[in-house]
């Protein structure tokens, strides 16, 4: 079964008895974009997408996940990881649900040119990452570094952050963020 973004969105803001504008004016965009998302008209970036999911708020993860069961199970196999994004992109999260959960762990793959877009991410916690193959550009604040496999990265999740692939090939990174940010 495909998952329907726009339908999910939708009926989150409905339970929580939102109209359209009333999400638009928390999250800092405009009713349009919510509009635009809930008749999946347009696949958000994964930073828009937060940035609206901050109106609630509710963390990525929880609105991707699927299955709330009390087993917490320990052992995934690469099939089992949870995506969380769809275009140049892709997080596969360790786990489905991770309410009470102090860590997030990612495994993410960026096609060359993609990066997280042109608005710097920021959120509460830390967040650290180990580039496994490519290059991928990594922007702290003022502080720029092209990482290559085997560099890593490590810093506040305050302080405003983006990342770019800059391979002709996809880049992969393992990496974790406290609290779940997704």
């Amino acid at each position: 079964m495909e998952f329907d973004l726009g339908a999910r969105l939708r009926n989150l803001r409905e339970q929580h008895g939102l109209s359209q504008r009333e999400l638009a004016k928390r999250a800092g965009v405009t009713n349009g974009t919510i509009s635009m998302i809930e008749q999946n008209r347009t696949s958000p970036a994964v930073g828009s997408l937060k940035k609206v999911l901050d109106g609630f708020p509710i963390a990525l993860s929880d609105f991707f996940a699927n299955d709330f069961s009390s087993h917490r199970k320990i052992f995934f196999t690469g099939d089992e990881l949870t995506e969380l994004s769809e275009g140049k992109i892709s997080y596969r999260q360790i786990g489905r649900d991770l309410t009470g959960k102090a860590l997030q762990v990612l495994h993410e793959v960026y096609a060359p040119g993609a990066d997280t877009g042109r608005s710097m991410l920021s959120h509460q916690g830390e967040e650290a990452g180990v580039i496994v193959s490519g290059k991928l550009e990594v922007t702290v604040g003022s502080d720029k570094k092209i990482l290559k496999s085997g560099d890593a990265y490590y810093f506040e999740s305050h302080r405003p952050h983006r990342f770019r692939c800059v391979s002709e090939e996809e880049t992969v990174v393992v990496s974790a963020c406290t609290p779940p940010s997704f």
